[in-house]
């Protein structure tokens, strides 16, 4: 049984289409088509059904499917294990964040495309919430405080943020002095997420309530300095505007603990050896950049 087939169904099944499936492997979509029927012919047996919207799994499919993905992940475990000083090859899958990526992440994943140049690095960069499993995603890096999900996560660094506000908002609305005053304020959210604040040891837990939501920090700080409301924001983001007086920090006797930069993979018995090398270059960077603070 030939493994680019097996990869190549993956594909597919993942990203719902056999066009799909051919940006995903930079192969033209004949290609892709004539692999699967290959498969499906060698298994005597439809693991696909083509439907207008796209492909769905037939019941040996949908079977298949992860059989077919864990022999592929421990093929290319097993390669990467045997390659001399640790050389990694393959296609890895990274998603990051748009808003904190570029700026923090970037140069260490080119880092690693510079130390392995076998490997082939496809990194997106959105603060859309990715389904990693779904989509094919080897990891991402995620920000923030992680909510509860079957994905598995390593932190590899803190990440500091505060309260912030513009002059306007709070000329014309006040300021909040403790965490349960921010029920009277407009706040601004990416979800429907709670905020923490530092009462002394205890932590108190506040759900904001605001009419303006966003995925993504940029636009979050966007309606912050426009004075639609009060928002929680990594120091990253806000330091400029902070620096400039567009925006100003407050309820600052109560600060936020300090929340993480994970590294989340979907489950498995064992990381992929890249995703190891990826986390380790990032708790390095991390840790260096805590010692120069």
């Amino acid at each position: 049984m030939d493994i680019e087939e097996l990869r190549t169904f993956v594909e597919v099944a993942d990203a719902g289409g056999v066009s799909g499936a051919a940006r995903r492997l930079g192969l033209a979509k004949s290609v892709v088509s004539r692999r699967l029927l290959r498969l499906e012919t060698e298994l005597g047996v439809q693991l696909l059904v083509r439907t207008t919207r796209g492909v769905a799994f037939t019941e040996a499919g949908a079977t298949f499917r992860d059989y077919a993905a864990r022999a592929c992940a421990e093929i290319d475990s097993g390669r990467e294990t045997i390659m001399p000083d640790g050389e990694l090859r393959g296609r890895f899958r990274v998603a990051a964040p748009l808003t904190f990526g570029p700026s923090h992440f970037a140069a260490i994943i080119a880092a690693m495309a510079k130390l392995h140049p076998r490997l082939h690095i496809h990194t997106c960069y959105t603060d859309r919430f990715v389904d990693l499993v779904a989509e094919g995603y080897d990891c991402a890096i995620r920000v923030g405080y992680l909510p509860d999900s079957d994905l598995l996560s390593r932190r590899v660094g803190p990440l500091y943020g505060k309260l912030v506000a513009s002059p306007i908002y709070i000329d014309a609305h006040g300021s909040p002095e403790a965490p349960d005053d921010l029920l009277a304020h407009q706040s601004l959210m990416q979800g429907n997420e709670s905020w923490q604040f530092m009462d002394g040891a205890d932590i108190v837990t506040v759900r904001p309530r605001g009419r303006f939501k966003a995925d993504s920090g940029t636009a979050l700080v966007a309606a912050a300095t426009a004075g639609l409301g009060i928002a929680w924001l990594p120091d990253g983001i806000t330091r400029d505007y902070l620096a400039s007086g567009a925006l100003v920090a407050v309820m600052t006797r109560y600060p936020p603990p300090p929340a993480g930069i994970y590294v989340v993979r979907p489950p498995g018995r064992h990381p992929a050896p890249k995703v190891g090398v990826l986390t380790e270059l990032l708790i390095d960077c991390f840790e260096k950049s805590q010692e120069s603070r």
